[in-house]
Formats: C-alpha cells, structure tokens, sequence
C-alpha cells in the first residue's frame, strides 16, 4: 500500500471505560503513530494510556477482564475503490466482514457510525467542495468538511480517510467463574478458566489494522490489476490522470 501513498494506522481507541482523546489526522498520525509503538496498550494518548492500564490491572484484582475499542484510520485512497454494484464487492461491508471475524469482535461501525442514526440527515451528511490546490492528490481535489461518511459512500472510497472502529469483547473465562451447565449431566456448573490474562485489546489493535490493510489492498488490486507491480502502478496512475481530465468529450 505505501507504494501507492497510502498509510494504515490503528491503535486503541477505549478500554472500558477509559478512553484516548484524540484527533487522528494525516498530518499528525506519524506522531501518534510513536507515541502509540511507545504505549503497552497500543494507545497514543499518555492520559489515557494510563488509564487504560489501570483498569486492566483493577480487573486483574477483582478476578475480571477487560474489552475495548480499536480504531483504525486508512490515508492516502484514491476516490472509487470498491464496488457499489455488489453486496460483496462493497468495501465497507468487506471491512466490516473482516473486522468482526476478528475473534471476540462483536461490532464495527465507519465514521460517525451508530451515533448518524440518532441525528437528522442535516447533521450527518458531508458537504463536498472542490479544491483545485489539490487536484493533484489520490482525492483529486474533493473535499469535505467532516468526515461522517468514514471515507466510504455508495460501498467505494470517496477521497477522505476510511475511519473504522471495532469492539471487542472482555475474554470469556474469569477468575471468578460464571454460571454455566455441564452438558453431561445438564446441571450447574461452574465455567472453566482456560486463560490468565486480562485483556487482549492492544493484540487486536495490530490484527484490526491489519485485517483492513489487507481488505484495501485487495480491493486496490482488484481495480488495477497487472501482472507486476509496475503495471498495476501505471493503471493506478492513468486512472488518477483520466479522471483529473474529466468531464472528458
């Protein structure tokens, strides 16, 4: 992908109720991106870093564990990736389908996700400018002044960063068991404890973005397919360049 320009940065977002203030944005990313490869937690906010931590350890003592919110922004995409004539060709839903295979994923949303269906269309949907200083970029010169769509609209890229957040559940086994059933005897039992750790949120940092970089990329292969990757470069290139030239006669 960087070839192309393009950069994947994830990192965690939440760990219960701790959460990372910040505002991811190209120019600032490579930063946080340190900051973030510095943190046990995968988190580039310092306040929040700690506490993150010290919920999971305070999980640790009360014999609990501990989910979280793994956010992952996609710079540098070229407007028209993906597919709006498919359900499986659709870049969001092959995202969303490689994010909640993630083991103990439960949700994903892009963008404003949940929070557009508490708001009116007014307060949800992106403005779109043109900028002709940047014409030149993957965006071809189509800007908005928010980012609520998550950089994807109609299943394709629009020009802005993919934002994807997904949530990931506390693991199972507890030092304090819950209530399960034996299946033999279909009594009461208690669940087993299979696992000592408390949180495996900072792990699934790294395969969430992973996961997303795999799914634009084969999305990017796919629209500029070649034999090399000198050939899938010149077809990404001449792409870019046509669709500067439109309307074309």
């Amino acid at each position: 992908l960087r070839q192309f320009g393009i950069e994947v940065f994830g990192f965690v977002r939440a760990v219960g109720p701790a959460t990372a203030n910040i505002d991811v944005t190209p120019a600032n990313f490579r930063d946080l991106l340190k900051a973030r490869d510095a943190s046990e937690v995968y988190c580039p906010d310092p306040a929040a870093d700690a506490a993150m931590k010290s919920f999971i350890n305070d999980q640790k003592m009360n014999k609990d564990t501990a989910g979280g919110i793994v956010e992952a922004h996609v710079f540098g995409c070229p407007i028209g990736i993906g597919s709006c004539m498919t359900w499986d060709g659709r870049l969001d839903s092959r995202i969303a389908a490689a994010v909640v295979a993630i083991q103990a994923f439960k949700g994903v949303e892009f963008g404003l996700g949940f929070e557009a269906a508490r708001r009116p269309g007014s307060k949800v949907h992106d403005e779109i400018a043109f900028d002709p200083s940047q014409k030149n970029l993957p965006s071809l010169g189509f800007i908005r002044g928010s980012n609520n769509a998550g950089g994807l609209e109609g299943g394709m890229t629009n020009g802005m960063p993919i934002v994807v957040r997904g949530a990931m559940k506390p693991i199972s086994t507890l030092g304090k068991p819950l209530k399960s059933i034996d299946l033999n005897t279909k009594q009461s039992s208690e669940a087993g404890w299979e696992r000592s750790d408390i949180s495996a949120i900072s792990a699934a940092g790294v395969v969430m973005e992973n996961v997303i970089a795999f799914e634009v990329a084969r999305a990017l292969l796919e629209k500029f397919a070649g034999d090399s990757m000198l050939e899938v470069k010149a077809n990404y290139e001449n792409y870019l360049n046509t669709a500067r030239k439109l309307p074309l006669s």
